[in-house]
């Protein structure tokens, strides 16, 4: 195998698909052996030692749901040509249990791991791939630090030049929650175009799905601090809490309507408004004043 070969194997992975459903597991798993490869040059480790750092990480930026399975690409990954375990496991008949008590251990093959070694850029250019196509931008670094990689993220956009303009001026050049709409001589600064349905996850570059947001909403929004109701009313989720700035970045938004596009054409869709808070949003939403027990 060379270079070319294993970014092609990355790019090929056998990820599960329902619907538009996220799976974020075996690029998660990856970006977590690769931090530690780069930190501690081990190509092999215990499933007792991944699991709870991967659940974590499929907890933070996974889809939420009512449980994880770290095991799950800890074994499947074995089908995409770049992953070994030390004994071989059916793939239709194991459990998180089976790992444990068995010691199993997981890590690159000894083919790719050599590849990694003699190739100091590899491992940057494989990450930052797996980052790109599965995750917006806004997130990157959270994700880096969270699986112990140091790099400078590179972004590499596929999205239509024209849809930040669009989407600004959808909005009059002003964040849709909170208005922020500075600028800088004729320069605006800091009011970006959000997708509402993810890129990676085949969001398309159009008004309906995208909405102004000031950086700092971005960032929230992207990472399921909050979303927006079929309605357009903005519901923080019970997880996050905060002191400093929490009222004034997110509760004193809470339940208001966000502020609507110049056209009705332009308003978000239920669709893709649906999408963010069943693959995004950290809910349940907070409770409101006139929420019906």
């Amino acid at each position: 195998m060379n270079r070319e070969e294993l970014l092609q194997k990355i790019k090929n992975l056998n990820i599960w698909k329902k619907r538009d459903q996220r799976a974020p597991h075996k690029p998660l798993l990856i970006l977590y052996a690769l931090g530690q490869l780069q930190a501690k040059q081990r190509m092999h480790l215990p499933y007792s030692e991944v699991k709870i750092p991967l659940k974590e990480l499929l907890m933070e930026f996974g889809p939420s749901r009512s449980s994880y399975h770290p095991e799950h690409p800890f074994v499947r990954l074995t089908g995409d040509g770049i992953w070994e375990l030390s004994e071989d496991i059916d793939k239709r008949s194991f459990t998180d249990k089976y790992l444990l008590s068995t010691n199993i251990m997981g890590g690159f093959r000894q083919d790719v791991y050599n590849l990694f070694d003699n190739d100091p850029t590899l491992l940057q250019d494989a990450a930052q791939f797996l980052l790109n196509e599965h995750f917006p931008d806004t997130i990157h670094e959270d994700i880096l630090r969270a699986v112990g990689l140091e790099f400078e993220t590179q972004l590499k956009r596929r999205r239509d030049p024209k849809f930040r303009e669009k989407i600004l001026q959808a909005y009059g050049y002003s964040c849709a929650v909170c208005g922020f709409n500075v600028r800088l001589g004729h320069n605006l600064v800091g009011v970006e175009a959000a997708h509402i349905k993810w890129h990676q996850a085949g969001g398309p570059d159009i008004e309906s799905n995208g909405i102004a947001l000031c950086s700092m909403h971005h960032k929230l929004f992207d990472r399921g601090v909050f979303t927006f109701s079929d309605h357009n009313e903005l519901l923080v989720a019970t997880q996050a809490h905060g002191t400093n700035g929490f009222e004034e970045w997110l509760m004193k938004f809470h339940g208001q309507k966000l502020r609507g596009p110049i056209h009705p054409a332009y308003q978000p869709s239920e669709d893709f408004l649906g999408w963010h808070v069943r693959e995004v949003f950290r809910g349940p939403a907070r409770y409101q004043a006139g929420d019906i027990n």
